[in-house]
């Protein structure tokens, strides 16, 4: 039996989105079909909608979501339908070496890179038959979706869907590579360079990690201003010369950063991220630039100062794992996930709201869909 779905369609990259109506099969063996409650539009999405990481579609973009479970496919434990679930974008092989060795966010093996779940199918189709591709085995730009069961990650009763879409995938990887893959401790520095979703969510970590002094960098007024609301001590405009910069940053320190977030996909920021690190500082590099950006930095100024440059995907997270820790953590009220929200929108509103990323104007805006709260 299949059912029929509204999804916004990326036909190739460049050109407008536009919504059609599109079919979903049952869920097959380790697949769950999800409600989709609620849908981030993340810069990882602009970026394939522009085509700044190769040509594609047609695609269902979308890949920051959540949902409620509907009905699981054979061999699938561990949900119950009617069951909340934030939605994990980077489902890892299980099989390689980097997972055999407990780091799955390094996975060299998984198919979620070619739009595809875990067993290699694409399972939306257009009503002619033709197959249409989820982004990253997602595509939460839909009102549902078949994903792999590892996928789905059931979080704390109570969590709001908007709260639990953010986490899978902006806020937990600005703040696990903060809690993880930085391994913050109690007292030390942050430096945050791009104060959008991801780092703001890189703030909200540094906070739970203790951290401090904190400082947010950007070249967004509007953005500068509103990271104290997440916990940053200071913030810094980043316009300007370089060298000017770095000593308005470490101004703003007080010493040199123990560690630096560069949580914009951008060459220059990287750039300045090397720069401004300290002896036996590190660079975290979790913004993903267009294909074909690089970086350059003095070589013996990283090596006297033994400084470390870590890429970092996803924010090294365990989604299993974090994902129930950061909806706790926001229930709490110690994670403000809440405050990332600019604006509540429908499926229809996916294209301005995309425009509205380009342009670099407010923070996360959240498709919301009808019926999104989980039935008890």
């Amino acid at each position: 039996m299949t059912r029929t779905v509204r999804a916004a369609v990326l036909e190739r990259a460049g050109e407008p989105l536009r919504i059609e109506e599109l079919e979903l099969p049952e869920p097959g063996p380790g697949q769950v079909l999800v409600r989709m409650a609620a849908s981030g539009v993340c810069h990882s999405d602009l970026h394939q909608a522009l085509g700044d990481w190769g040509e594609t579609g047609p695609v269902v973009l979308g890949h920051e979501g959540s949902g409620v479970v509907e009905a699981l496919g054979p061999g699938v434990e561990g949900l119950r339908p009617g069951q909340l679930v934030a939605l994990n974008w980077f489902v890892a092989c299980g099989a390689c070496r980097p997972c055999r060795t407990g780091r799955p966010w390094a996975c060299t093996e998984t198919l979620v890179l070619e739009d595809r779940l875990p067993d290699g199918s694409r399972p939306f189709r257009r009503p002619d038959g033709t197959e249409v591709a989820s982004q990253l085995g997602l595509g939460t730009f839909a009102e549902a979706a078949i994903v792999g069961a590892g996928a789905a990650v059931p979080v704390p009763e109570g969590t709001p869907p908007e709260v639990a879409a953010l986490i899978g995938c902006g806020v937990t990887t600005g703040a696990m590579s903060v809690l993880r893959a930085g391994g913050v401790a109690p007292g030390e520095s942050v430096v945050v360079i791009g104060l959008g979703g991801v780092g703001l969510s890189a703030v909200m970590g540094a906070v739970v990690a203790g951290a401090s002094p904190i400082v947010g960098v950007d070249l967004a007024p509007a953005k500068l201003e509103r990271a104290a609301d997440f916990g940053a001590t200071a913030a810094v405009f980043a316009e300007g010369d370089p060298v000017e910069v770095n000593a308005r940053v470490r101004e703003a320190v007080g010493d040199e950063p123990d560690h630096v977030v560069v949580a914009v996909g951008d060459a220059r920021a990287v750039e300045l991220g090397i720069e401004l690190a300290g002896h036996g500082g590190t660079v975290l590099v979790v913004g993903i630039p267009p294909h074909g950006q690089r970086a350059s930095f003095e070589i013996s100024q990283l090596v006297d100062r033994s400084a470390r440059i870590v890429g970092v995907n996803y924010g090294w997270s365990v989604p299993e794992e974090d994902f129930p820790r950061l909806a706790g953590l926001a229930l709490e009220g110690r994670l403000p996930v809440e405050r990332l929200i600019e604006e509540r929108i429908g499926l229809e509103d996916v294209q301005a709201a995309l425009d509205a990323l380009r342009e670099g104007s407010g923070l996360r805006r959240i498709v919301v869909f009808p019926d999104a709260h989980p039935r008890p």
